[in-house]
């Protein structure tokens, strides 16, 4: 007779696919129902005009973007964090956390106040032919604000429990701080940093509220794609072409998350041997 270490396994594990099934795997079969109902030429002719495919280019091309640049700057403000001592280090430490308190809308409100034409820091771009809001960098600083946060908490932890002692053998071999970074620290932090980078990655991917503001919505331009889905069914009541335009960001970003997932295990079992 088998034992399970912990007692109830059949109960917990069915309450966990139960769940799992009508919180994920549910809503996801109706959208891919509902964007089968038009068949594939309903379906194409929903995804194939210039206005979407614009939107599809800015919404993961900004996004991938995005993810790049929190992984450097989340990189430098967690190894700050960790290995520093400083005055307000618990207050920056806590506004790491504040695009995560936020409603989003808020966000893009706050930075599009920030960065307008007329805002603190736009009004001393501009002069310098600098415009942040309404652009497509606007959009792209709406991406790293609300994803840099996955990976400064996704990297701390690792750090702190990162064991000095290689770090002090390379230094006692004669390495220098840049090549004690790169070749000591850099293959134990690359698994987690590819961790990170997915979730910036994915946050990024489908955020509406904190970009909609900043980005001014400009016909192909500056218009993402949550928000054509959700010009769709708020204007013109098109269920159908809201999910079939839902349904390609789906794919898209599984097959960029799967991606992502593939290079993690490789770069761990790369760590590992080495």
């Amino acid at each position: 007779m088998s034992r399970h270490v912990l007692p109830g396994f059949r109960l917990s594990a069915g309450y966990t696919l139960a769940v799992l099934g009508g919180c994920v795997l549910l809503p996801l079969s109706a959208l891919l129902w509902t964007a089968c109902e038009l068949g594939p030429a309903g379906w194409w002719a929903q995804v194939a005009t210039r206005r979407v495919l614009a939107s599809l280019r800015l919404s993961f091309g900004a996004a991938l973007l995005a993810a790049s640049i929190d992984v450097i700057l989340g990189l430098l403000i967690a190894w700050v964090l960790v290995r520093y001592r400083f005055a307000f280090r618990r207050v920056c430490d806590a506004l790491v956390d504040l695009p995560f308190a936020l409603p989003t809308a808020v966000a893009g409100i706050a930075l599009t106040a920030l960065y307008a034409p007329n805002g603190w820091i736009g009004s001393r771009l501009q002069p310098l032919g600098i415009e942040v809001a309404y652009t497509r960098l606007g959009v792209l600083l709406a991406m790293v604000f609300v994803g840099l946060p996955f990976v400064v908490r996704t990297l701390q932890p690792v750090l702190e429990s990162l064991e000095s002692d290689l770090e002090e053998a390379a230094y006692t071999l004669g390495a220098s701080p840049l090549q004690r970074f790169s070749r000591v620290l850099l293959p134990l932090l690359l698994p987690t940093l590819l961790t990170g980078y997915a979730l910036a990655l994915a946050r990024a991917i489908g955020e509406y509220g904190s970009v909609v503001f900043i980005s001014g919505n400009r016909l192909f331009r500056t218009e993402i794609a949550p928000y054509l889905i959700v010009q769709k069914i708020d204007s013109q009541y098109d269920y159908r072409g809201a999910a079939a335009l839902g349904a390609v960001m789906l794919a898209a970003s599984l097959l960029l998350l799967m991606a992502v997932a593939v290079l993690q295990r490789w770069t761990h079992r790369w760590a590992v041997l080495r």
